[in-house]
């Protein structure tokens, strides 16, 4: 049995533990890992499972998540026009968060599909500039709140308030 095999198991114990129990968002993770992990017949029933549910709109990052690893699944398949429209939604909700790495994964897919994305001709590298939510974040701590007090308005922690405060 291999490493993706025992992953099965231990998300379909987790699931069967928790069934009828789950957070809207534990939710969304059960059904992103299962989609990630089970055969192709089911993946595309559990990634659309995982982003119909209105619930998830609670979670943006995990759903670009989800968008991201949908996306990456169906350019695999060579449905790159689907893959597409699903990989820049993913971007979009990444740059928005501020959340680089991922955004570039996603950039890097969207390329991969043939398609240009934002800053490919190199002219913003080393002239970063701030993410629409480190912005906010900035004006905010202007104004005098704390990190928990920003935090508590963003729905994000007082130390990803901090860290974004440090950069």
């Amino acid at each position: 049995m291999g490493k993706q095999d025992d992953a099965a198991e231990v998300v379909d114990a987790v699931r069967r533990q928790l069934e009828g129990h789950m957070s809207p968002r534990v939710l969304l993770l059960v059904r992103r890992a299962r989609a990630v992990l089970t055969n192709d017949e089911e993946a595309e029933d559990l990634f659309g499972a995982a982003l119909r549910d209105p619930a998830g709109e609670g979670w943006p990052f995990e759903q670009a998540v989800v968008l991201l690893e949908y996306g990456q699944w169906l350019r695999r398949k060579r449905r790159t026009s689907e893959a597409r429209n699903e990989l820049a939604r993913a971007l979009t909700v990444f740059e928005q968060l501020g959340a680089r790495p991922y955004a570039e994964r996603a950039a890097a897919e969207l390329r991969a599909c043939g398609v240009s994305v934002r800053g490919d001709d190199g002219a913003s590298r080393g002239n970063e500039r701030l993410t629409p939510q480190q912005l906010q974040i900035a004006r905010l701590a202007a104004t005098g709140l704390t990190n928990r007090q920003i935090g508590e308005r963003l729905l994000l922690s007082a130390r990803t308030i901090g860290f974004h405060l440090y950069l």
